[in-house]
């Protein structure tokens, strides 16, 4: 049987050098046409691969919207939620319940948390983990730990610490619980 041999090439793809500037090559790589392919075992140089490369980076964002546009769309949201709140209030319902404050920010956090757990579910659901997805959303809650620090009230700050505590503890349960496999029960006697 015969053996197949393949090449392929590093290429640095960084924009910047060590140093923090823009490497200066790069404007003549990008500038340069495309080469074909060497055949396997030919030397190959960075500058031949790399305006391939290049093609294949991510084009840049997207602008972000003027200030005009940004007060459009924000006097259309209120608009829009003013609106709502009228609906809601025709239907003998207060539109406070609507209003979002942190502790319901933070209780939104915990209940995603606690479904993504499986230790949770919607009424006639079934349990579903997501154990990546209820990592992140405990590193979200640590996040804002960190960032609101000395920020918050007192009362909102017991809030986010036991919800952290309840979600780490849970997550280690359930990691702890998965990683152990089935237990066998015991037979009654």
């Amino acid at each position: 049987m015969a053996e197949k041999k393949s090449s392929f090439t590093v290429t640095d793809r960084r924009l910047f050098t060590p140093e923090g500037e823009l490497r200066a090559d790069l404007a003549e790589e990008q500038d340069q046409p495309a080469t074909p392919a060497e055949p396997p075992g030919a030397p190959s140089s960075p500058a031949q691969t790399a305006p391939a490369q290049a093609d294949k980076q991510e084009s840049p964002p997207p602008p972000s919207p003027s200030a005009a546009e940004q007060k459009e769309q924000a006097d259309a949201y209120q608009k829009s939620s003013q609106e709502m709140d009228r609906e809601v209030e025709m239907s003998g319902h207060s539109a406070k319940e609507l209003d979002i404050t942190f502790e319901r920010f933070l209780a939104s956090l915990y209940m995603s948390g606690m479904l993504q757990l499986g230790l949770m579910q919607e009424q006639g659901g079934q349990p579903q983990l997501d154990l990546i997805g209820a990592r992140q959303t405990i590193d979200s809650l640590s996040l804002l730990s960190e960032k609101t620090k000395g920020n918050l009230t007192p009362k909102e700050q017991n809030f986010l610490q036991n919800a952290l505590y309840e979600l780490r503890m849970a997550y280690v349960e359930v990691t702890n619980a998965i990683a152990r496999g089935p237990q066998k029960v015991p037979a009654a006697k």
